[in-house]
């Protein structure tokens, strides 16, 4: 069998980074098994739940589906990556605020696409944040609270919602 390992460069969560693997593994693969980023969940494998949702260059992408060659250069920002030392991002703030987690599998990729929206869109409206929202999967539920936590980081309030006329679950 042929070893096709390569080095690789990208910048995750602010530090340059080299990794040494064959170019096809899958991002997600390098982030928990090699860097020790357990932000980003292994959920369905197929790029279809969300879990293992990671910002690169700024947009979501599912890292399971991602291979490592296609990130050369570029920088990924997990969940671990949002927060400074100071404190944790504002958008994790209103996901604690809100209480919108149960078992929070699915807040990994709940937290980062609400963030790629927010850098996209300052002031998103109802929609947006239900379209930024419609393919990660919460199996537990909370996706009221999670609708919660996104207004509230986006600086939309329930009542708001209401008075658009719109519903609200």
């Amino acid at each position: 069998m042929l070893n096709r390992t390569v080095e690789i460069s990208l910048r995750v969560n602010g530090a340059e980074t080299r990794i040494a693997a064959e170019p096809d593994t899958p991002l997600l693969y390098i982030l928990r098994n090699d860097l020790q980023l357990n932000g980003p969940k292994y959920g369905c494998g197929l790029g279809e739940c969300g879990a293992c949702a990671v910002l690169v260059d700024d947009h979501v992408a599912r890292s399971c589906t991602v291979p490592l060659a296609a990130v050369a250069g570029k920088s990924v920002v997990t969940l671990e990556g949002l927060g400074t030392g100071c404190g944790l991002h504002p958008v994790q703030t209103a996901f604690i605020e809100h209480q919108a987690a149960q078992c929070g599998y699915c807040l990994n990729g709940m937290i980062i696409a609400v963030v790629a929206l927010l850098k996209r869109n300052q002031s998103p409206d109802e929609n947006a944040i239900r379209d930024a929202l419609r393919h990660h999967l919460c199996r537990c539920g909370t996706h009221v609270e999670i609708l919660a936590a996104a207004r509230s980081a986006a600086g939309l309030s329930r009542s708001a919602s209401h008075q658009a006329g719109e519903d609200i679950r």
